[in-house]
């Protein structure tokens, strides 16, 4: 069944990643994961690193690992707005292992309750996520 398309972009630092019509964008916010589509009442959500899919239709789906950031739904547009969107098979399990390796260290060289620490553990959660994306990839 067609599903009504809508345009979808995603935003890193670096600039535009994507930006197409899809049908449905699924991700995770903070409170648990979320499906959009076509006429979805706004929102302003942050989000958690976890694979991002942009569904063009049942059979055509871009796949992000995308890091932590926001999420606008709003004048029949989504914006996905993240540190990072990197296409799974762009990911490099040494650098990610090395990545996780260095966050956890810095987390526990971290004073608790700190800035660093915090920092840390969004490090540490990226890196597993971006991991468990690739491993499920293969």
């Amino acid at each position: 069944m067609a599903r009504t398309p809508f345009t979808a972009e995603i935003l890193t630092p670096e600039g535009s990643v994507f930006k197409d019509d899809v049908e449905l964008v699924s991700t995770m916010t903070t409170i648990g994961s979320i499906g959009i589509m076509a006429g979805h009442e706004p929102v302003l959500a942050r989000l958690e690193p976890t694979e991002l899919r942009l569904y063009r239709s049942e059979s055509d789906v871009v796949r992000y690992a995308q890091a932590e950031g926001y999420l606008q739904v709003a004048q029949g547009r989504v914006l996905v707005l993240v540190e990072e969107a990197i296409e799974p098979s762009r990911l490099d399990a040494a650098q990610l292992e090395d990545r996780l390796a260095t966050a956890r260290h810095a987390l526990e060289a971290a004073e608790e309750g700190s800035e660093q620490a915090a920092r840390a553990q969004g490090d540490v959660r990226r890196a597993e996520a971006f991991l468990a994306i690739l491993r499920g990839s293969r």
